[in-house]
């Protein structure tokens, strides 16, 4: 029944990107997948291992889009213009993608994936943002929890209608990525 359904691990990853997009990343099930593809639930288990694969295979595709959009919105640019447009990147892709966005958030244990390239280049791309800021370890790592904390927590409030009120959430957002490039200019020392 596989081969007539066309099933393969790169489109049950698709499908469920696409289907995590719909009804969010916990919705997502191999008997909702199943019945995309007009199959029963034991022919993915001939492609993938259990849903836990599904969904570290679709954080995986999501880790590696968002990486491709943030590494396009910074590429030539430096300081303020390259944090604005990596922070716009990100939140444009959150907010465009929330179940592939929610995947790249679930706490995923190393030992049940190989492909950790994908999150190293997360890592590169933040600290290439931030080579501007000349920052160095322990403060490197704290300035890069800020960004990630305060870009998480925005497009979460965002994402779930939390910014009731007549201001604009992209002016605030805006304000908040100038006010991050003028804390990162003057990050205060280490004790």
């Amino acid at each position: 029944m596989a081969a007539h359904a066309g099933l393969t691990v790169e489109r049950i990853t698709r499908a469920a990107a696409e289907l995590a997009d719909r009804v969010g990343i916990e919705k997502v099930t191999v008997s909702a997948l199943a019945r995309q593809f007009g199959v029963k639930d034991a022919s993915f288990y001939s492609h993938v291992k259990n849903l836990q694969e599904i969904r570290i295979r679709v954080a995986l595709l999501a880790s590696d889009e968002l990486n491709q959009a943030l590494a396009a919105a910074i590429a030539g640019r430096s300081g303020g213009e390259a944090l604005t447009a990596f922070a716009d990147a990100y939140r444009d892709y959150a907010l465009a993608h929330p179940g592939r966005y929610a995947a790249t958030q679930l706490p995923l244990d190393p030992a049940e994936f190989t492909d950790t390239a994908v999150f190293a280049r997360s890592v590169e791309l933040t600290y290439a943002v931030m080579r501007h800021y000349r920052l160095a370890e322990p403060d490197l790592t704290d300035a890069a929890r800020l960004l990630r904390s305060t870009f998480h927590g925005f497009i979460g409030i965002e994402s779930a209608g939390g910014f009731n009120h007549p201001r604009a959430a992209a002016d605030s957002w805006r304000r908040i990525t100038t006010g991050l490039h003028h804390l990162l200019a003057n990050w205060p020392p280490a004790p």
